[in-house]
């Protein structure tokens, strides 16, 4: 049995997570690149993927890939690549559509069509889930559930921002909650401020803060008892991705800034924390003698 001290020290560990799509998945380039025409772009997540996980084994670290399940029909061995590497496989959902956009009887179709095919490659249970572009809504906390998912991942408590959801009750500083539902959130990081926190999670803020600052705020969460949540994509270290032309000035900065520094950054990420996956924390949670509940919220 693991005494006190353990959990305690265990709390301050640091978890990666991976979003597994393909440069053209993204929003950003949604009103560029229809659905219909996925098919006949530069596929490179692959090669990306591979990239990452050399990475993560040149450090011994492990992580969790939330992986796309139109990427995973595509490149199946990628999926059991990732598995077979010791990395936890989690869901991205399917068509990477965010999820206020659809309706219940959608979403619950694409999240159990993404689970279902992953499960089949990995012959493990998947446990967790991530929305696209943190796009969740409380109405679909409960259909994960129903859907047998352990833990969501799509909450990133920062400021503001244009396409993330939202939870009430869920705040900067609280990085793993367990619902009354039984499902945990695990919430990308940030240095709080107030309920709200400057993000320091990943994506576009990672390639734009200088690496040396961004190391400093990680080793603040981490001094303050809580884990380090980050993310990414594996088109971020990829500043050869083909360029499209037509889309707005703020999201081809957003697709594009500093891609070329992403992959240095995120192998001084990996040098300098040791990671683990996002389902760890959970079984961290769970050995703690109480939780961050969140008792307002009625799972029906």
């Amino acid at each position: 049995m693991l005494s006190a001290s353990t959990v305690s020290s265990r709390a301050t560990r640091a978890a990666l997570s991976i979003d597994v799509e393909d440069w053209f998945h993204t929003e950003n380039l949604k009103s560029a690149i229809s659905r219909d025409e996925w098919a006949s772009c530069e596929f490179r997540v692959e090669r990306n993927t591979m990239r990452m996980l050399e990475i993560l084994d040149a450090r011994d670290s492990r992580a969790t890939f939330f992986v796309l399940g139109w990427v995973a029909e595509q490149c199946p061995r990628l999926v059991r690549a990732i598995a077979a590497a010791g990395h936890e496989v989690a869901s991205h959902g399917y068509g990477h559509d965010l999820i206020y956009s659809l309706s219940p009887s959608e979403f619950r179709a694409d999240i159990l069509r993404s689970k279902q095919h992953l499960e089949d490659l990995t012959g493990r249970q998947i446990h967790g889930y991530r929305a696209p572009c943190f796009s969740i809504t409380e109405w679909a906390i409960p259909i994960l559930r129903e859907a047998g998912f352990t833990y969501d991942s799509s909450v990133f408590p920062t400021l503001a921002h244009d396409r993330y959801g939202r939870l009430d009750g869920v705040e900067a500083g609280k990085p793993v909650v367990l619902l009354p539902c039984g499902l945990y959130e695990v919430c990308i990081s940030c240095v709080r401020l107030g309920k709200r926190g400057i993000p320091w999670g990943g994506g576009g803020y990672f390639r734009l803060i200088p690496y040396a600052l961004w190391r400093q705020g990680i080793r603040v969460i981490l001094r303050s008892g809580s884990p380090y949540v980050f993310y990414t994509h594996p088109w971020e270290i990829d500043p050869d991705q083909p360029r499209i032309h037509g889309i707005k000035n703020s999201n081809a900065f957003r697709q594009h800034v500093n891609l070329s520094r992403c992959e240095s950054r995120f192998t001084a990420l990996v040098r300098d924390f040791s990671s683990v996956p996002l389902y760890d924390l959970i079984e961290d949670q769970r050995l703690r003698p109480t939780f961050n509940n969140h008792e307002s919220w009625m799972c029906q």
